[in-house]
C-alpha cells in the first residue's frame, strides 16, 4: 500500500495510543477518548494513519461517555 501524502511503499505498522480531546472550552466538560490503533507510519515522510473503532467513534459523534449514556 502506498502513503497517501508522498506515495512511498515504505510503510511500517506500530501500535500506538492516543488521547482524543474535544476543541474548544466546551471541550473540558466533555470526555477524552482513549484509542489504541494499529499505526501505519511512512518511513519516507512520516505520514501516519490509524482507524478509530466504532465505540470510541459513537463517543466522538454523541460528545457524552458511554457510561453516561447508560
Amino acid at each position: 500500500m502506498s502513503c497517501q501524502s508522498c506515495g512511498s511503499v515504505r510503510n511500517t505498522g506500530f501500535n500506538g495510543e492516543a488521547a482524543i480531546h474535544f476543541p474548544g472550552l466546551d471541550g473540558l466538560d466533555k470526555p477524552i477518548v482513549w484509542v489504541f490503533p494499529k499505526l501505519e507510519v511512512c518511513m519516507a515522510c512520516g505520514f501516519t494513519e490509524f482507524t478509530v473503532p466504532e465505540s470510541e467513534t459513537r463517543v466522538l459523534r454523541e460528545g457524552i461517555a458511554p457510561s453516561a449514556a447508560a
